[in-house]
């Protein structure tokens, strides 16, 4: 029997489809500002980064992007004065495309690197991860099944490795549009301790509305 073809959502969870994507774009305007804007999102990163203790400009976090493509928000924070930025990304195409654009930045700096394996990012070393449709790349099937083994299996791999690479109480924000009851068995696979889970809305449309969770590693 021959093998099935991967669906839409599979080919999102492959680098090889991004790159085709991100082929297009000239680093002039993101091919693809997935979920909401920087200026949609200010409220959240008031709450949970800028006005945070220890999380203003000033205090000088790391701040992990996980999957950052080619996203305005890393270059909206360093222009409010985050100086310590790194963005991983598994498309080749995208980091060397934004490593051209912004190398007049200062503070951000872009690596190839899969979220589900960050060889090269220290343990215990990031203040705030930050993730806006990555999570959701590797998510596919029905909303009212239970979710793949495959799924299960890459977020169980990214979120171990996020929370390897968070500092003690360091935050996990998360912005999706996936409700809390099906997100909460994704975020907490077996073996992880966090400290906090909180989905804050962030658009109410109903059933498409948007969520921002912010999860907190718990300390020691």
């Amino acid at each position: 029997m021959a093998a099935a073809e991967p669906n839409d959502g599979q080919v999102m969870s492959q680098a090889s489809y991004w790159d085709q994507r991100y082929s297009k774009s000239d680093g002039s305007a993101p091919t693809h500002e997935w979920s909401l804007t920087f200026s949609a999102l200010e409220a959240f990163f008031d709450a949970n980064l800028f006005g945070a203790p220890g999380l203003g400009p000033s205090d000088d976090p790391l701040i992990l992007h996980l999957g950052s493509g080619d996203s305005t928000v890393p270059a909206e924070l360093a222009a409010r004065g985050y100086r310590r930025q790194l963005c991983v990304d598994f498309s080749s195409v995208v980091v060397e495309l934004m490593t051209r654009t912004h190398a007049a930045t200062p503070g951000i700096e872009w690596r190839l690197m899969d979220v589900r394996d960050m060889q090269g990012v220290d343990d215990a070393s990031v203040d705030v991860a930050f993730d806006k449709g990555t999570l959701e790349a590797m998510i596919h099937g029905g909303r009212w099944s239970p979710p793949p083994q495959d799924v299960r299996d890459n977020t169980a791999a990214y979120l171990r490795e996020v929370h390897r690479v968070l500092k003690d109480s360091g935050r996990f924000l998360c912005v999706t549009f996936q409700q809390p009851d099906f997100m909460e068995p994704l975020l907490n696979p077996e073996g992880l301790q966090w400290d906090d889970f909180e989905p804050q809305v962030l658009s109410d449309m109903g059933s498409l509305g948007y969520y921002g969770y912010v999860i907190r590693k718990t300390p020691g």
